[in-house]
Parts: structure tokens; sequence; C-alpha cells
């Protein structure tokens, strides 16, 4: 793997191996890398080799999902040189309790404390990481954040301060995570009928003033002013957003493709506001 190149990526000088060059870097990543789930969309499982998600994000300035997106900024960890450690966590999106363990994140430790540092969550994530040692609220450019116990799952929860309260994000444990169950567990959330990757578009990007999303073809617009919300009523119109909104290198025949996927799904009307 390049790193020059995936620094060059997110715009960065390789950081410090403390606490602020881990904000650095995750920030970084969010901004510059869209989570984007339209391989999974079109029938595609993503390839999580190193290689293969160094090539579709760095060189062909593509996004992806956590199990891409979480596995590249894993290698960036390490190539700075903290100590971190995988976490598989089931996503709850404000449920009780979570389903499958389908989301990949990263605890890092530095100086004897540790941070939930995860570029790759779909969702209303935390764009800097946050400390795990404590349960206070804890607030980043994308909101205010805590961590939860959840005796009964056994997992510590995310949750996001919403005008409604405290909104569940995902919940994970510390069990030993391997090749094996990111590879499993891409697999399952690209095919699996249950799973919301094959049969929705999810775009998510960061910016220094604030978020930008999409659901199918409902566009979500957060910056300190509010939220604006708009549908997306076109092929043109999706592949502009896609381009300018996402930074996106889609040529017009992904667009298409992604848009007749949509009209077959019903989602082109049934999701516009």
């Amino acid at each position: 793997m390049d790193f020059d190149n995936y620094y060059r990526r997110l715009g960065i000088e390789k950081p410090a191996p403390d606490a602020n060059g881990l904000r650095v870097l995750q920030s970084a990543q969010m901004n510059a890398v869209t989570f984007e789930n339209i391989d999974p969309l079109l029938g595609i499982v993503p390839d999580v080799s190193i290689s293969g998600i160094f090539g579709k994000v760095v060189e062909h300035r593509r996004g992806g999902y956590c199990f891409e997106v979480n596995t590249l900024f894993g290698a960036a960890l390490g190539d700075v040189g903290f100590v971190a450690r995988r976490v598989m966590a089931r996503v709850r999106n404000g449920a009780a309790q979570g389903a499958n363990r389908s989301h990949l994140a990263w605890l890092v430790s530095i100086d004897g404390e540790e941070w939930l540092a995860d570029t790759g969550f779909g969702g209303a994530g935390a764009s800097v990481p946050l400390r795990t040692g404590t349960r206070e609220t804890q607030s980043a450019p994308s909101g205010d954040y805590r961590l939860r116990e959840d005796e009964d799952a056994g997992e510590l929860v995310l949750e996001r301060l919403t005008p409604e309260g405290w909104f569940s994000l995902y919940g994970f444990d510390r069990a030993s995570v391997r090749d094996a169950d990111i590879e499993a567990a891409n697999f399952v959330t690209a095919r699996w009928e249950r799973a919301p990757f094959p049969s929705n578009l999810m775009l998510s990007r960061h910016r220094s003033d604030g978020r930008v999303s999409l659901l199918n073809t409902a566009l979500r617009i957060e910056n300190r002013d509010g939220v604006a919300k708009r549908a997306v009523g076109s092929l043109d119109d999706l592949h502009d957003v896609m381009t300018e909104e996402f930074a996106l290198p889609v040529d017009r025949s992904l667009t298409e493709q992604i848009w007749r996927r949509l009209e077959t799904l019903g989602r082109v009307e049934r999701l516009a506001v």
C-alpha cells in the first residue's frame, strides 16, 4: 500500500501517533472519502482485501462502506504507529438491541487511554474519535455523543443526541475479530436480502461545516444553519449530486445503472421527499 498516495488522497501529511494525530487522520478520511454502497446495490460483493480497497478508494477515488473504508483506515493506523484493535458492532439505529454484527470499527490505545475511531458508519456517526472511558457527553463537529453500557447485551452503545433525545447508533463488545469474520460479514451484508445495502442507495460525506447524505432519492444537507431536504428528481440530478455533493467520480453509465436499480426497487418515488 502506497501510504504517501493515501495521505495525498486525504490532503494531509502523515500525522503524529498521538490523540491529535488520530483526530486529524479520522476527520481527514471522513471528509475525503464518501461512505457509499454502490457495489452492493448493483449486486457486487466488495473486495475487502487491502489491495482491492486501495485501488478502489485511493487510486480510483471512490468510496466504500465500513468493511472497506475502515479496513483502509486500520492500515493507516498501523502506518502511523497506533496500537489498535478491530471491533464488530451491531447496528441499532434507535432500536433497543442490534441485529447481526454488520459494522466494523476500531479501538485505539494512546498513552493508556482508549478511543473509539470509526470512519465507516453510514449514519450520523462521530467525525472525530471518542473516549471509551467516560460516560459523559462528548462533542464533535457532527453532533454530541455518549457511550452507554448495556449490561443485558454485554455491549458499549454509541448514542447521538437528537431533538427527540438520545438515539442509539450501534453497540459493540470486545470479542476477537479475525479476517475471516470480516470476509463473512462483508458477504452477508452485501448479499443478504434483509440487509439494507442490496436494496437502498446510501451515501454519506462529512464536511467541515456539516454532513450531506442521500437515502435513495432523499437528499439531506446538514450544516450550522440547520437541515435542508429535497428530492433527487431525475437521472441527471442524481449524477450531479453524486459527482458534486459526494465527490464520486462516477461516469454516466454507472449513474444509469444506479437509477435503473432504484426504479426497479420502487425507491425513486416512495422515498423522495
